[in-house]
């Protein structure tokens, strides 16, 4: 079969770079034997995965064209070559034990791939995956950085993440206008929060969301009266993970006294 058109509109930029797919597969740890891939487009990174036998490998994607080519590639794991949307799938249905996830993450769904992993913590021991290098840099980065922001206190909560690498535009067909950057993220020892965990949610998003603003600002809608602490006069950025669940549990103990 003829190579699959990218299509603009599934944000499909095909990696045709033999070393960087050995290089993001070989970044993977066997830390669960499942694996699950995300959008294997042409089948580079596939074709990797398939070679390691310490893995289990599935690969979805929403692309029928691509299912058909990677069919023909690859016919004898043809029934682990799936058609179908990641954001729309019960993972429960697909894993019952924790398992990986790798993947050449299409850049305008990425965020919402990141929070379906959250949702889906208690299975999804491992992400290794390539994507816009300023969202890399952005989910990695410690409190105190600019860049530091929701996505990056809600995945550093539960995972460990590593920025392992960038990776230049001109490897992929059709190339991105922008850089992309490998990143592992591996789930840590956190099986729950000590404080509520909408609010903690809430917190974040409500902080982050006037990130210019002091907490005492920008939470003022949601602070319980007379409520004082000294975290209120930074900034949302100031603040690590560990700082929100504070400032939550202290919430809840003014509200309960």
């Amino acid at each position: 079969m003829s190579i699959v058109k990218a299509k603009k509109y599934l944000g499909q930029h095909f990696l045709k770079d033999t070393n960087i797919a050995r290089k993001i597969t070989d970044s993977l740890q066997p830390l669960t034997q499942e694996v699950l891939e995300i959008g294997p487009g042409m089948g580079v990174l596939t074709r990797q995965l398939f070679s390691k036998p310490e893995f289990s490998v599935i690969a979805v994607d929403v692309d029928k064209e691509s299912i058909e080519y990677l069919h023909g590639e690859f016919p004898e794991y043809k029934e682990q070559i799936i058609y179908g949307d990641f954001l729309k799938m019960d993972i429960k249905n697909i894993y019952s034990t924790p398992f990986s996830i790798i993947g050449n993450l299409p850049y305008n769904i990425s965020s919402q791939i990141f929070f379906k992993v959250i949702e889906n913590r208690e299975l999804v021991r491992q992400v290794v995956c390539m994507i816009q290098k300023e969202v890399a840099e952005r989910i990695s980065a410690p409190s105190g950085s600019k860049t530091y922001g929701i996505l990056s206190v809600f995945l550093q909560t539960y995972y460990d993440i590593e920025y392992l690498f960038t990776v230049h535009e001109q490897v992929f067909d059709p190339p991105p206008k922008v850089k992309s950057a490998v990143i592992r993220m591996i789930r840590n020892q956190r099986s729950s929060l000590p404080c509520q965990e909408g609010l903690f949610f809430t917190v974040v998003k409500t902080s982050f969301n006037q990130r210019r603003k002091t907490l005492r600002n920008s939470l003022k809608a949601i602070l319980p009266e007379g409520f004082e602490s000294e975290k209120l006069a930074l900034r949302p950025e100031q603040l690590n993970v560990n700082d929100f669940i504070s400032l939550c549990q202290e919430i809840e103990y003014h509200k309960n006294k």
